[in-house]
């Protein structure tokens, strides 16, 4: 069953919910990328929570109405108001008043999610709300989706993403530098409000598949996956993308093929799981090549030290050391340097005291300052400097056979 709903084999609703969150997934991690590297991550988390209070309003007006109040077009206009209320308020907050940001996401989150719940208990009192289903709304529900309501998220995900790529410049700029936007004549402020404004976008569009809560991991998770990968802003953003949409069909496909599994807990753990991936195996930035570096500089610390220890005819102790210099050829079972092990290791000592003239001389500011121990001196310094530095030391000494 899971292989007919990889390959989108499960039926209308079933291939339309899989292709809006694909969508919803693509987007969601794009527009993340922009508000992470901005470092306002939790400006979303505010956002998110402040939809509750105008999904339940939105309700309580359609079923005043005359119409059903479960109309999820409806639903979400009133979630999107709401959020833009709560994006003010916590804009009014920062810029009006002494209130850090932090402070203003915790007092707009709290108060409006609050409300939210408050109206929820209210419905459910209500006869006509008894059967209203709003709380899927919380963490996501897509059990009783309409074709209509995949059809709104779809588009919904779809206009959000290309929004996105028309604005992608301006926000890459701001987002890593607003100083040198602002010298470039971009509003900083507007260019802000619309990053927020897409993040409600994709807020409110991913209300019925992740729900409000959940809503963030989707935001924040592929843009902080993709960072392991590479150093370039635009790759950060293509590869959040495409983490977020593989996560979000991955997790469509996996409830879709179990009824039982909610939607939007599997997409936020399918998320998860690349970015344990990411976490472990990142060329650069994973903690396996970060433990690969440590016992790499581990192992030339060891074989620096030594051939020092050679040099200066000391014994050597650490099991790791001599292990290393016999592998090297450069030690004897029996603890004698070989012919190999005594030039090598006259060289370290030589280049120590090349480096310790380097270190006190002022002209040589600059190369002293690349000094970390390990570093070889050639490197650094061109054949002349070397071998005026060498007349200045003197003649090398032999290492004792």
């Amino acid at each position: 069953m899971l292989w007919d709903a990889l390959l989108l084999q499960m039926g209308y609703n079933a291939t339309l919910v899989a292709i809006g969150a694909t969508l919803l997934g693509i987007s969601s991690g794009i527009t993340g990328t922009f508000l992470f590297l901005r470092k306002r991550a939790l400006v979303s988390d505010a956002i998110s929570h402040a939809t509750l209070p105008g999904v339940g309003l939105a309700f309580l007006v359609m079923v005043a109405l005359g119409g059903d109040g479960r109309n999820l077009a409806g639903l979400l206009a009133g979630s999107a108001l709401s959020a833009m209320a709560g994006l003010w308020c916590l804009n009014w907050l920062t810029r009006r008043t002494r209130l850090a940001e932090d402070a203003a996401i915790g007092a707009v989150l709290s108060v409006f999610f609050g409300f939210g719940i408050v109206i929820l208990t209210v419905i459910q009192t209500l006869g006509v709300g008894r059967q209203a289903g709003l709380e899927g709304f919380l963490l996501g529900s897509t059990a009783g989706m309409l074709w209509n309501d995949a059809l709104v998220i779809a588009g919904g995900g779809a206009a959000t993403l290309l929004l996105i790529l028309l604005l992608r410049r301006p926000m890459t700029l701001v987002a890593f530098d607003p100083e040198y936007a602002a010298a470039r004549g971009i509003s900083v402020s507007r260019i802000d409000m619309m990053m927020m404004g897409l993040v409600m976008a994709v807020t409110v569009v991913g209300l019925k598949i992740v729900g409000l809560i959940l809503i963030v991991a989707l935001l924040i998770i592929p843009a902080v996956t993709a960072r392991f990968w590479t150093e370039r802003s635009d790759m950060v953003v293509l590869l959040a993308g495409v983490a977020g949409g593989l996560s979000a069909y991955l997790g469509a496909a996996v409830s879709a093929s179990a009824p039982n599994l909610p939607t939007g807990p599997i997409i936020v753990l399918m998320s998860f799981g690349l970015f344990a991936l990411s976490l472990l195996l990142a060329p650069n930035r994973g903690v396996l090549a970060a433990v690969l570096r440590h016992l790499r500089f581990q192992r030339r610390v060891h074989l620096r030290q030594g051939l020092l220890a050679l040099a200066q005819d000391q014994v050597i102790y650490e099991p790791l050391t001599l292990r290393l210099l016999r592998q090297r050829g450069l030690l004897r079972a029996d603890g004698v340097p070989t012919e190999k092990g005594r030039a090598r290791a006259a060289k370290a000592l030589r280049d120590e005291h090349r480096w310790a003239l380097v270190r006190s001389d002022q002209t040589h500011e600059a190369a002293a300052a690349l000094y970390d121990g390990l570093r070889e001196i050639e490197t650094v310094l061109t054949e002349d400097q070397i071998s005026e530095i060498d007349r200045r030391i003197g003649g090398p000494r032999e290492v004792p056979a």
